[in-house]
């Protein structure tokens, strides 16, 4: 009897650890499953843009440790899903690769990519030959493409989207734009391939935009190539920026006479929500257009951001729109509007790079980060340093701390109300 008894509870720890066993193989397989569907408005997984880079140049790419580091910071931030812009750089190559070792070392890491692929004209940021050619593309598209293709298949449990081009349709980017036509061929080209089952049917291809490409402003972007467009791509990604428009379409962010008797403050915060607004008008008018062709597709938001420093257009003389108070504000109300309605929105961005604008520190395309080139949390993440959110993680050796060693009143005092007044 006692023998039996031993078989018995044997075969029972057995079954228990079979079950055990296979629950997590479930839970590993169920990971690696995770599609663009499933990341797509899903408020549990929170999106940004970041490069990483740190120095003036993207001559000087960072390594795989330092992308490492800057992941697990991002990770403890709830971020789940990064958007990159090159592909033909060591950046996009060397961020796959670190991921896949963060998930080597750690089997609950989870990080998703959407891989941006270049896409620009003939001729683009140039002068010879006429300049721009915006009717025919680069030649040299189609190895940006074929690269992108290419770190998908070796990297299909982190890549989940790729966006053919970045801001490539817009008009106001007359160095480099091009015709929907040539986002269509390649959108469709990569469809092709996934018909074909060289690439993972559940790879979700885009494009992402201005809202204006996407049909949401002018009438001259409404075109026939659009439309087929709009009905190729697996969903919409469209890009937003009062904090541009507080310059170059400021009647939204001028203080109107029936708030001139407030506070500074008051002004502030009323101006703040009538940039969220108008963000929101963006998205809606997007949605109204890409539906009126597709009732079916989804719209996000593939950018969208608030620098806090500038010497320029949205300085001191400028329009006076920045200040890590009112990066703070719009941070915390676009996430709060893109989470409860399930739109993704890959926030533009993680870190300050400088090379964006190399020859002027203050300029305002350095300063779009969340977190500064001194590893300083700014204003819209103090909070998460005070719960220990950063606690044991480092960004070039260094701990990550606030902006103005954390007193309110020094951020306070930088704050500016709206300038009504200056010349466009």
């Amino acid at each position: 009897m006692k023998k039996v008894f031993r078989i018995l509870v044997v075969l029972f720890i057995l079954i228990l650890s079979y079950s055990c066993n296979s629950k997590k193989e479930k839970t590993a397989n169920s990971k690696t499953k995770i599609t663009a569907s499933d990341i797509l408005g899903n408020p549990n997984y929170l999106a940004i843009s970041y490069g990483g880079y740190r120095q003036k140049s993207r001559a000087v790419q960072p390594t795989i440790q330092e992308l490492k580091d800057d992941l697990k910071i991002l990770s403890a931030m709830n971020i789940k899903v990064l958007r990159t812009y090159n592909v033909h750089l060591a950046q996009a190559s060397n961020l796959l690769e670190a991921i896949h070792q963060l998930k080597k070392e750690d089997t609950d890491f989870e990080m998703y990519v959407m891989l941006g692929a270049w896409i620009d004209c003939e001729n683009s940021f140039s002068s010879e030959n006429g300049g721009p050619n915006h009717e025919k593309e680069n030649p040299r598209n189609a190895k940006e493409i074929e690269t992108a293709v290419s770190l998908v298949k070796k990297y299909p449990n982190i890549v989940k989207i790729i966006a053919v081009g970045n801001e490539a349709m817009v008009k106001w980017a007359t160095s480099y734009y091009v015709q929907p036509k040539v986002i269509l061929k390649w959108v469709n080209h990569l469809q092709n391939l996934k018909k074909k089952g060289e690439l993972p049917t559940d790879l979700w291809i885009t494009s992402s935009d201005d809202f204006a490409s996407w049909g949401g402003g002018d009438e001259n972007y409404k075109v026939k190539e659009l439309e087929e467009l709009i009905k190729a791509v697996d969903y919409v990604s469209m890009h937003t920026y009062p904090y541009h428009n507080s310059h170059y379409n400021p009647s939204f962010w001028k203080v109107p006479e029936n708030e001139e008797d407030l506070s500074d403050i008051e002004k502030i915060d009323k101006a703040m929500l009538r940039a969220f607004e108008f963000a929101k008008n963006q998205y809606k008018n997007v949605s109204k257009y890409v539906k009126s062709i597709d009732s079916t597709k989804q719209i996000h938001i593939g950018e969208t951001g608030w620098a806090t420093i500038s010497n320029g257009h949205y300085g001191a003389n400028g329009s006076r729109a920045t200040d890590e108070y009112k990066q703070a504000k719009y941070y915390q109300l676009i996430r709060d509007f893109t989470n409860k309605n399930n739109i993704s929105c890959f926030y533009f961005e993680a870190f300050d790079e400088q090379w964006k604008d190399a020859n002027n520190a203050e300029g305002s395309e350095n300063h779009f980060g969340l977190i500064n080139l001194k590893n300083e949390a700014k204003y819209p993440l103090w909070k998460m340093v005070d719960n220990g959110v950063f606690n044991g993680l480092k960004r070039n050796g260094k701990p990550i701390t606030k902006t103005y060693n954390g007193n309110l009143d020094s951020l306070m005092k930088s704050l500016q109300t709206p300038n009504t007044e200056y010349p466009r």
